[in-house]
């Protein structure tokens, strides 16, 4: 895969990016002949993957980046604006799930400390990220915003029976997803004269940490619709919850 010039001169930051569906979305970017920030918690770990990256021709440099650290965001815009002066594409795909498994339905139990740890990675983190880094993004001359939502944030398909998600309500992760899809909505309106773009992607049930033994789709897969909406031209969609270019129901 060939990278065009345009794309050589944009700049990406994907959030977990040391494992799973990040760093394969970092590599698929990356043979586009995007720069790559590898963010992750642990930095050593986000230096090995950056190494192992440019091994395979890819341009990437390691940034420690815990969502939930307000210090380390700063930090992260002052590198950012420093090194390149602008920010072309923002991956909100750092995430947790906290509660016992996917086929619980838990409302009336998980406790308020699962919910408030994963709201504060899954939805708190990639707000507040997202506002400190936004100056960054508006320099883009086509700024793109990818948040890693999942089907099971869908109000729609939990409130119909029979449908692939009807049975499965973990609450925490689920409430997270539905609220990361309002920001992904609201963002994209504020931005609507903007050249920034925003968008929700489903990665699909994918065979990731996070994903479990039971999931269907290998990682590749999984990489491919964040890593479109991420570099889609500039008259693509903005306030859309897309799965592979299919529109998922809010």
């Amino acid at each position: 895969m060939v990278g065009n010039s345009e794309l050589k001169n944009k700049v990406a930051l994907i959030t977990g990016a040391n494992k799973g569906i990040g760093l394969e979305m970092s590599r698929q970017l990356g043979q586009h002949g995007l720069t790559i920030l590898i963010a992750a918690r642990n930095l050593e770990a986000a230096k090995t993957v950056a190494s192992n990256l440019h091994d395979q021709g890819v341009s990437a440099e390691a940034i420690a980046l815990d969502v939930t650290n307000s210090s380390q965001i700063q930090s992260a815009f002052q590198q950012i604006s420093d090194s390149f002066g602008k920010l072309d594409i923002l991956i909100n795909n750092a995430g947790v799930f906290l509660d016992d498994d996917w086929l619980t339905s838990n409302a009336s139990s998980v406790s308020i400390d699962i919910i408030r740890q994963t709201f504060n990675t899954n939805f708190f983190g990639l707000v507040e990220l997202t506002q400190v880094l936004l100056p960054l993004i508006l320099k883009s001359p086509s700024g793109r915003i990818v948040n890693i939502s999942s089907i099971e944030g869908s109000l729609t398909l939990h409130a119909t029976p029979n449908s692939p998600i009807y049975d499965s309500k973990p609450f925490a992760y689920n409430a997270s997803k539905a609220a990361v899809n309002a920001f992904t909505i609201h963002l994209a309106h504020e931005l609507r004269n903007t050249p920034v773009k925003i968008n929700s992607a489903h990665p699909g049930w994918v065979k990731t940490e996070l994903g479990g033994e039971g999931a269907m789709i290998d990682i590749a897969e999984g990489a491919k619709t964040g890593v479109e909406l991420a570099i889609f031209p500039d008259d693509g969609p903005s306030g859309g919850f897309f799965h592979l270019g299919q529109s998922v129901p809010w």
